[in-house]
């Protein structure tokens, strides 16, 4: 590390005795870079085995990179806990101004634990820590609402992050996520709902100081190669011109997009609901996260009439991106885009996550069809495909609960297939709802064996469509190239670089930019770090109770078929059994 760095500080709050410490941690950084691979050290320390994740020994910890303020595209955060939703390890990846803000700070990382006997939201800047009732805004109908009201009484000076929760995290529905910056996440696996056990509203960072480099005229060479190869990359180029809903047409093509629940693979309604279509009809900004010159971040904007006012209308500012119109689009057999909009709005006013809840409807609309629950359990509402105005009602009474079948609901969709069935269409991975590629067994064991079960933890979707599309492997091959491609990937996250940029960060790039941050490191040394990132991620798992033998796999993957053909279950019964040799070897 660098000479005086902070990033070797950790901040420690204690949310029931409203104290707070600050330990130097250069033994965790040096060791581990930050981001991930500080992160599961941190967890392992301070989560107690077996511990309740809405229990205030639950902890919160948020982890930056030694990269971060350096470097372009260096700017994700990564969150660490224990899922409420799975009930295993909880990691959760957001970009916006979190990890520029944290920095700037002057921590590397902070841990929260404990519970607030009041709502209330923290204040970080400068190595200072103020506890701030939050009462007011706790039931806030809107997620945006609080980040306004928070921003006008928060004055200091310099970068800052506001990161909070809507209802859904009060209410502790387990797919809640945090809202940072209102147009970016730290979704999946219910962070949100980890923060409303503790009584947590928010959390605002912010600060202002310089870093510093020891060789300045080899940063500034490096810098320039990664700026230049954002801003001349032709991906680049496509994640700022569509974005990530470019991936809409070319999946469909392909036969890989997940329809109506997964019942089928290509949506006929796909171009309605492609990148294209909502550019050209509703893209009203682009947004970039700090320190990225790529902005990817897409923004439609929704202009309404009020129901009672002619001529007047509102206009709402929503993000979109593949995922969001996967889970609320296609897996819904939606082809009405102002309904998709509307429905995303309401999803990011309650602070749910997008993909969960989508997936979550798809499942309720099936079954529904199929006689597994009734007007009795829906509170008369007729859940069909494309019928956005009863999702988003339902939606609301999954916030309000009004009875068991809305509690059941606010558990994620495999809780409520095993109460009222339906286990062999509910789409959901480790419990966690599937992402949006059915593009053959590559993906579909990539979440399955992904430590926290995303798209993004392996991209064995990329595998069935660069791989095994055109040849045959052995489900032991596809699985030492998906938990390859995964340690390979905790380096990434370990710096807090954006996966969209991971074509740029080569091994040598991350060497290079290591060294202007203070780390001389090797090839081996990265490949060894990788490593054991992972294995100390399947340890905390299997710590918690997962396990690849008695896993199971939604039926319907293998019923609907994909680019490389219908999955057979033996292939994937193969990888899987050698994907759980390669991870136990490692023990």
């Amino acid at each position: 590390m660098l000479k005086g760095d902070t990033l070797s500080n950790v901040l420690y709050i204690d949310l029931t005795k409203k104290d707070y410490r600050i330990e130097n941690r250069e033994d965790l950084f040096n060791k581990y870079l930050g981001g991930t691979g500080v992160g599961i050290q941190l967890l392992k320390e301070n989560c107690p085995p077996g511990c309740d994740p809405l229990g205030p020994d639950n902890p919160i910890i948020f982890v930056v990179g030694p990269l971060t303020s350096f470097f372009p595209l260096a700017s994700k955060t990564v969150a660490m806990f224990k899922s409420p939703h799975t009930g295993n390890l909880g990691e959760s990846h957001c970009g916006g101004r979190t990890a520029v803000a944290i920095r700037m700070a002057g921590f590397g990382a902070i841990v929260i634990k404990g519970k607030s006997d009041i709502p209330i939201y923290l204040s970080i800047t400068d190595n200072k820590v103020v506890f701030k009732n939050a009462t007011t805004l706790w039931g806030m109908e809107h997620n945006s609402t609080t980040g306004k009201v928070i921003r006008e009484n928060e004055k200091d000076a310099g970068l800052r992050t506001i990161m909070r929760i809507g209802r859904a995290g009060e209410k502790q529905i387990s797919y809640a996520c945090v809202t940072a910056e209102t147009y970016r996440h730290f979704g999946r696996l219910g962070l949100g709902a980890v923060f409303g056990s503790k009584n947590l509203k928010a959390l605002v960072a912010s600060g202002k100081r310089s870093t510093s480099v020891e060789d300045t005229k080899k940063y500034i060479s490096v810098y320039d190669e990664i700026y230049n190869a954002a801003t001349e990359s032709p991906l680049m180029k496509k994640y700022h011109e569509l974005g990530t809903p470019e991936n809409v047409l070319p999946l469909n093509k392909l036969g890989g997009l997940p329809t109506q629940n997964l019942q089928k693979s290509r949506f006929e309604g796909a171009d309605q609901i492609s990148g294209e279509a909502f550019a050209e009809k509703y893209l009203g900004r682009r947004l970039a996260c700090s320190h990225c010159p790529v902005a990817c971040i897409h923004i439609a904007s929704l202009r309404e009439p009020y129901e009672d006012e002619p001529y007047f209308y509102k206009t709402s500012m929503v993000c979109y991106d593949y995922e969001p119109i996967f889970a609320l689009g296609s897996m819904l057999g939606g082809t009405d885009t102002k309904g998709i909009l509307k429905l995303m709005d309401r999803i990011e006013s309650w602070g749910l996550d997008v993909m969960s809840a989508g997936v979550v409807l798809a499942w309720v609309t099936e079954a529904y069809q199929k006689g597994l629950i009734t007007n009795k359990e829906t509170v008369d509402l007729k859940p069909e495909w494309n019928d956005y105005d009863t999702y988003i009602k339902i939606l609301d009474n999954i916030i309000d609960q009004p009875n068991d079948f809305y509690k059941a609901l606010g558990k994620g969709s495999d809780y409520a297939s095993s109460v009222y069935g339906g286990k062999e269409f509910s789409l959901t991975f480790g419990k966690n709802e599937m992402p949006g590629y059915h593009t053959g067994p590559g993906a579909h064991l990539g979440f399955l064996i992904g430590t926290r079960h995303s798209h993004l933890d392996n991209a064995g979707y990329s595998i069935d469509q660069k791989v095994l599309i055109t040849t045959k492997i052995t489900g032991e091959e596809l699985a030492k190239k998906v938990i390859d491609e995964e340690k390979w990937r905790q380096i990434l996250t370990s710096l807090a670089i954006c996966f969209f940029a991971r074509g740029i960060y080569t091994e040598d790039v991350v060497l290079k930019a290591l060294e202007c941050a203070g780390f001389k490191l090797t090839k081996e040394d990265l490949k060894r770090i990788g490593e054991e990132i992972y294995t100390e991620k399947y340890k905390f798992k299997f710590q918690e109770g997962f396990s690849l033998d008695d896993y199971t796999l939604p039926k319907r993957i293998f019923e609907t078929e994909t680019p490389t053909g219908m999955i057979d279950p033996n292939y994937m019964k193969e990888a899987v059994e050698a994907a759980k040799n390669i991870i136990k070897s490692k023990m």
